[in-house]
């Protein structure tokens, strides 16, 4: 069975909750990422992602210097372990419909990788899961249902 572990990337860039959305911005840029980590220390509090900033911030009129990330970000989010099987993950994601996912520690809930959507597909060997996960992912939301930002 094939782990988070062995598709996960390691070398993820995060921000604090105390930074400005500005901030959060330039880094997704310089990383050509649309979502970052949000950390205190080394510990996962939540998510930031491009349209946070675009519908929670600039919509509602709230200025990229002095609104801080934690204004806007989501803190319930989906997470993973190292250990989990990429089976599971890949159904987590289909049933919440999302494209990443932060990977934490068990102890202490650390950040410490985090998986795409396409980490998986490239490691899946079965086409019709694959083609399964993104038409699952993709389709549109039931009226009513909020889509989790990630």
């Amino acid at each position: 069975m094939k782990t988070i572990a062995d598709v996960m990337s390691r070398d993820v860039t995060s921000v604090s909750p105390e930074e400005s959305i500005r901030r959060a911005a330039e880094l997704m840029e310089d990383l050509d990422v649309g979502a970052l980590p949000v950390t205190e220390g080394q510990r996962l509090i939540g998510m930031i992602t491009d349209r946070d900033i675009t519908i929670r911030a600039t919509a509602a009129g709230l200025g990229p210097e002095e609104t801080q990330v934690a204004e806007i970000m989501t803190e319930d989010i989906c997470h993973c372990y190292e250990d989990q099987g990429t089976d599971e993950v890949m159904q987590d994601m289909r049933d919440i419909q999302i494209r990443r996912v932060p990977v934490v520690s068990r102890d202490d809930h650390t950040l410490i990788g985090i998986v795409a959507l396409a980490d998986l597909v490239e490691s899946e060997t079965d086409d019709s899961k694959t083609a399964q996960t993104l038409l699952e992912i993709s389709a549109p939301l039931p009226a009513g249902r909020a889509s989790t930002p990630l």
